[in-house]
């Protein structure tokens, strides 16, 4: 296990951060607007969300550069800018963090797809070297590869992310199949665990797709299947549009009740994915810490 890793969850599960994209359209995020390209245009305001989860008792926050990736970007115009917007993403959260929390850059999928013709596992390859490189130039602590639907994408990102030296956790969303305990791509939490364990990540998880109850026989599984780390940040409840707007219905006290049935079921990282903020992750954080204490 890495070191940074085996410290962060040495004395118990570790509290990650929330939603970022939900956060930011809070802040004035258009639909359809890039939210990566703020952090050279709204620096203020990504690091207002940063600091946000710090405060709450975050001990991991993320990196507004999900989408960062040259072949994402380029739907936007803005694939030579991929370098300088990871790097400042992953300053803006350091800064942010300072000594209190680590930092973890997000690496999402580009959306393109192998299986269609859309892109290529070389061109895969060499634009998850890029961004990867970038953060950890930076100064990333950690590379965190999230909300994952293919497997293979997973993998090539992962096998990029692993050459910077950093600690890197594969999180995949499953959401899908009769049981919903699938990746859209047909994948079981048992087939990812077999195939990324492979790489030498340090971590693998679950996050997105579904509320946060849906996540407990997903992370058993993840545990019985590995005895590597497990990172686990479901949304607040499914989506709702209401006058246009997304809403999510699950409250932070209604999130926490799963949290230590979460940590039974092996979690070892805990946070919150669409529609959750910085209350949730103040709300984690005293769960988490109210266990602890009555251990």
């Amino acid at each position: 296990m890495h070191p940074l890793i085996e410290s962060l969850v040495k004395d118990g599960p570790a509290v990650t951060d929330g939603s970022w994209g939900t956060q930011m359209q809070k802040r004035g995020l258009k639909r359809g607007q890039n939210p990566d390209s703020w952090n050279l245009t709204h620096a203020d305001q990504v690091r207002e969300v940063a600091a946000h989860y710090v405060d709450a008792g975050s001990q991991i926050i993320l990196t507004n550069t999900f989408g960062a990736s040259r072949l994402s970007l380029a739907n936007f115009d803005l694939a030579d800018k991929t370098v300088d917007i990871n790097m400042s993403g992953v300053r803006i959260s350091k800064e942010a963090a300072s000594d209190r929390a680590c930092v973890f850059a997000s690496i999402g999928p580009t959306g393109k797809m192998m299986i269609t013709g859309e892109t290529t596992a070389e061109e895969l390859q060499k634009v998850f070297e890029e961004q990867a490189s970038a953060q950890a130039e930076a100064g990333a602590d950690g590379i965190i590869i999230e909300t994952m639907i293919d497997i293979e994408e997973a993998r090539i990102a992962a096998i990029a992310a692993k050459q910077t030296g950093l600690p890197v956790i594969v999180s995949m969303v499953y959401d899908s199949g009769e049981d919903k305990d699938h990746t859209m791509m047909g994948n079981s939490p048992e087939e990812v665990v077999a195939e990324i364990s492979k790489i030498g990540v340090d971590g693998i998880g679950a996050n997105c797709g579904q509320g946060i109850e849906a996540f407990l026989p997903i992370c058993r599984r993840l545990r019985q299947a590995t005895d590597l780390p497990i990172w686990i940040k479901p949304n607040a409840g499914l989506p709702e549009v209401v006058d246009d707007g997304v809403v999510f219905r699950t409250t932070p006290r209604d999130f926490v009740r799963y949290v230590p049935d979460l940590i039974q079921a092996g979690a070892n990282f805990i946070g919150g994915c669409c529609g959750t903020d910085q209350e949730f992750v103040k709300a984690i954080r005293q769960t988490v810490e109210g266990m602890s204490r009555t251990e």
